[in-house]
Parts: structure tokens; C-alpha cells; sequence
């Protein structure tokens, strides 16, 4: 599996959310909504997720082991930093 494109956006929030992302899977599957997030021990890519009824949120896209999160986590967050400072209102 390729990561062939990043498109990351800053967000100005007043919450731990800075910015969001989508990434291109071998130039042919697409995944919306990455989360960028600041945590206690810097920033993390949440993936995209749903609220079910009970108020929990559960994923809707994850990889399913540790070395395919980290690099995605990478590709995303190198991206991410490389965008000028200045964060994108939220709509």
C-alpha cells in the first residue's frame, strides 16, 4: 500500500482539533476526514468515525496494525507541518 497523495487543511477551533486530511491509497481509494489532533503528548491523526446512539464515537475507517497507523500518522503529519501557519477558518 502507497500513500500517493496528502491533502491536509489547518483549522482555527478553540479545541484540540488543528487541521483535517484526506488520503489517496494507491491513486485509487480515497479516505475524508482524518482528524489532526493536539494531545497531551503532541499531535495524532484521528480517524474518521461516527457517533453511534449510545454517545460513543467508533471508527469507520482504521488500518488494522500498528506499522500501517504509523504510517499513515507520518505521511499525514509531515504534510501538515509543511502548511504555512496561518489555519483556515472552520465552515
Amino acid at each position: 500500500m502507497n500513500i500517493t497523495e496528502v491533502r491536509a487543511k489547518r483549522i482555527d477551533g478553540d479545541n484540540r482539533l488543528v487541521g483535517i486530511a484526506a488520503i489517496t491509497i494507491d491513486n485509487c481509494f480515497v479516505v475524508h476526514e482524518l482528524r489532526i489532533i493536539e494531545g497531551k503528548n503532541g499531535l495524532f491523526v484521528a480517524m474518521p468515525s461516527r457517533k453511534m446512539p449510545n454517545g460513543d464515537y467508533k471508527d469507520v475507517a482504521h488500518p488494522i496494525n500498528s506499522e500501517t497507523r504509523a504510517m499513515i500518522e507520518k505521511t499525514v503529519l509531515d504534510t501538515f507541518n509543511q502548511l504555512p501557519e496561518t489555519p483556515v477558518e472552520e465552515e
